[in-house]
C-alpha cells in the first residue's frame, strides 16, 4: 500500500476525521461479519471512513487461562473474509516482529499495543511492511515520550503513523484521561491522534484475573475528547458485550454507536467553525 492509498492519507497529518471500531477478539464469521456490515452502513450513511478492528490474539490478557483469539493464520483468514464481504479496511495488532511481514500482507493497518510501544525491534518490523501503522501510547508514559516511537515507525518505512491516547495509569486500577495529551502527541510526533473512548474506561485489575471497566463514562470521555480537537476515535463495539469473550466490561453496544456518532460529528463541526467576531 503506497503512501497515496485512502488508508495511507488517513494516517498524514491533516488527513481525514476517520474511526477504528470492531470487537476486540476475532469471533465466528457471522458475529465478525455483524459487527462488519453494521460498520460499512455507518460509514456510508454519515460518510466517515471506518477501519474493521479486531485481534488474532489477546497477548497480554490479565490471566493465562484467559481466551486469546484465533491464532494468526485463522485470524488473517477472519480478516480477509471481512473485507472481502463489507468493502472495509481491517486493522489487527501484532506482538512480534515474526508476525509483523505476514500480518502486513493481509491488513491494511497494523497496530501496536500500548505495553509494547517502545519494542524497538516490533517497531521496526512493522515500519517495514510499508503499511500504515497506530501505536498506543503506554499507560505509564507521558505524551511527548510518543516520539520516539513515531521516529522508529518512520525510520522502518511506516507508511503513515498515528499515536492513540487510551488513558494514564492514576495509582492502581484506575485510568485518567488528559485532554492535553492530544495537542502534546500532535505536536510531538507530528502525526495524527487518535482517542481510544473503550480502553480508558478499563479498571485494570477490578475483576478475577480480568480487567473491569466503566462503559458508561465512554461517551462522557468521546465528547470531551472531540471538543479538545482530537484526529480520530478507537471505539470496540460489540451487539452483546457481556458475552465478549475480551473486554466485556469495557465496550460500547453496537446499537448505541450511531447516535454517538451523529454527536461526535456535531461537535467537531462545531469546534472546526469559525469563531464570528462582533
Amino acid at each position: 500500500m503506497g503512501a497515496g492509498s485512502p488508508v495511507s492519507r488517513l494516517f498524514a497529518p491533516e488527513g481525514e476525521f476517520f474511526l477504528i471500531a470492531g470487537p476486540c477478539v476475532l469471533e465466528d464469521d457471522a458475529l465478525n461479519l455483524e459487527i462488519g456490515t453494521a460498520l460499512a452502513r455507518l460509514s456510508d450513511e454519515l460518510s466517515l471512513p471506518i477501519l474493521f478492528k479486531a485481534s488474532f490474539d489477546k497477548a497480554n490478557r490479565s490471566s493465562g487461562g484467559s481466551a486469546r483469539g484465533p491464532g494468526v493464520d485463522e485470524g488473517l483468514r477472519k480478516l480477509e473474509h471481512v473485507r472481502r464481504e463489507t468493502g472495509l479496511p481491517v486493522l489487527t495488532d501484532v506482538h512480534d516482529p515474526a508476525q509483523c511481514a505476514a500480518v502486513g500482507e493481509v491488513v491494511d493497518v497494523l497496530q501496536i499495543p500500548a505495553f509494547l510501544c517502545r519494542q524497538t525491534d516490533l517497531l521496526l518490523s512493522a515500519g517495514a511492511t510499508g503499511r500504515p501503522v497506530n501505536v498506543k501510547k503506554g499507560q505509564w508514559m507521558a505524551p511527548e515520550e510518543m516520539r520516539g516511537a513515531a521516529e522508529k515507525l518512520r525510520s522502518g518505512g511506516a507508511g503513515g503513523i498515528a499515536v492513540t491516547e487510551r488513558g494514564t495509569f492514576f495509582g492502581y486500577g484506575n485510568l485518567v484521561v488528559d485532554m492535553r495529551s492530544f495537542e502534546l502527541m500532535r505536536e510531538s510526533c507530528a502525526a495524527p491522534v487518535v482517542f481510544d473512548g473503550t480502553h480508558s474506561v478499563q479498571r485494570p485489575g477490578a475483576g478475577p484475573g480480568v480487567s473491569g471497566g466503566e462503559p458508561r463514562f465512554i461517551p462522557t470521555l468521546v465528547r470531551a475528547a472531540m471538543g479538545a480537537g482530537v484526529d480520530a476515535l478507537f471505539l470496540e463495539v460489540h451487539p452483546e458485550p457481556s458475552r465478549a469473550p475480551s473486554d466485556a466490561t469495557n465496550m460500547l453496544p453496537l446499537d448505541r454507536l450511531a447516535p454517538l456518532l451523529q454527536e461526535v460529528l456535531a461537535i467537531r463541526s462545531a469546534v472546526r467553525a469559525p469563531v464570528l467576531r462582533g
